[in-house]
């Protein structure tokens, strides 16, 4: 972290000794064929680009080269998706984004590109081939359906066998093909522009935040010119709003709600015959719970944003709650010191389904 993260490339051969994807090339294919899953088929037969997206019933044969199916989020699909993703979280998990998997035959990537995030590419099967680049000219082929760089310059290049992983920050140029069929885990990272944060944050205060008083004036003249909005008007009113402004603590909430918000496509299963409160604590002090792997739980201050909501750490639950967000399960010997407030709450997020007995 102190001299590659954000900074330079590194590869790190091995880095997983003796790695078996968890998600094989058999089960990649069944997930691009769900519609709830996030999916894209990019091919270049005949020197031109093609992208399609899922559902993708039919694909390519295995014996054509150069094609890439990719899936997403792939973490949230697969239990030993997400364990693994968990590798990646001496990173905060308000930069992690997800895992995604593409599978590739001969030849076949997504060209050269430019991503505005970190990534970790790890090889999970057959080869890659790796090239990249810092060179400034991005400039990106009018004429394709993604963003594949017009003029590619590679200055250093690696093959990568399985286990091998390949770490990027944002703004390195870089291609990806595949020597043979293979198999490659990306892991994402969030980096949202201030932009794209601007419009929810001011509406997230505006719907919390109270502005008292009505707009007058009295004084006000007859004018010849109607049309001319007033000086008077405007001067008053910015006074008046600008006396509500978005504090620290308002910017925490949101994030706290914003960047735990679920992927469109994610939907908790809630237990069929969920257990009372009583219930639901006696069977948790004998086994523990665990989130479920599409909850996000982060904490800020006293506060805590849950699945793309904020609430208050009941009294002395903070120190079980942080535990919960940091290890993702609590353990049995730890329900029993959770005060009635805090129970209820683990309660309620047990009835949505956002966690679940059995953490250890």
């Amino acid at each position: 972290m102190r001299e590659y993260w954000q900074r330079r490339p590194l590869l790190i051969r091995n880095a997983f000794p003796g790695f078996r994807p968890p998600v094989d090339r058999d089960a990649v294919l069944a997930l691009a064929r769900r519609g709830d899953v996030e999916s894209r088929l990019v091919s270049r037969f005949g020197g031109r680009w093609s992208m399609q997206h899922g559902p993708l019933d039919r694909l390519p044969s295995a014996r054509r080269a150069g094609w890439t199916l990719l899936v997403q989020g792939v973490d949230l699909l697969d239990e030993s998706a997400h364990a693994l993703l968990g590798s990646f979280r001496f990173v905060p998990d308000a930069r992690l984004d997800d895992l995604m998997v593409s599978y590739a035959t001969d030849g076949g990537g997504v060209g050269p590109h430019v991503d505005s995030y970190d990534v970790f590419l790890l090889q999970a099967a057959g080869r890659r081939r790796w090239r990249i680049s810092r060179q400034r000219d991005l400039a990106v082929d009018p004429d394709a359906p993604l963003k594949v760089l017009s003029h590619f310059r590679p200055e250093q290049e690696w093959v990568l066998e399985p286990g091998d992983m390949l770490y990027l920050p944002p703004g390195v140029a870089h291609e990806g093909t595949a020597v043979g069929e293979c198999l490659t885990y990306s892991v994402g990272f969030r980096a949202p522009t201030f932009q794209e944060l601007l419009a929810p944050w001011l509406d997230e205060f505006a719907a919390a935040a109270t502005v008292p008083g009505r707009y007058a004036d009295p004084g006000l003249e007859a004018t010849r010119r109607p049309g001319a909005l007033p000086r008077a008007m405007v001067e008053g009113i910015h006074a008046a709003l600008r006396r509500q402004q978005p504090g620290k603590a308002d910017t925490r909430r949101f994030l706290l709600r914003h960047l735990t918000e679920p992927k469109a496509q994610v939907v908790f299963d809630r237990p069929r015959r969920p257990a009372s409160v009583a219930g639901f604590i006696d069977r948790a002090a004998r086994r523990g719970l665990a989130l479920d792997r599409r909850t996000r739980l982060m904490y800020a201050g006293g506060e805590l944003g849950i699945n793309g909501e904020s609430v208050p750490a009941p009294a002395g639950c903070r120190t079980a709650l942080v535990a919960l967000a940091d290890r993702r399960r609590l353990a049995a010997d730890a329900i029993a010191g959770v005060p009635p407030a805090g129970q209820a709450l683990l309660h309620a997020w047990y009835e949505a389904g956002w966690l679940h007995l059995g953490g250890g």
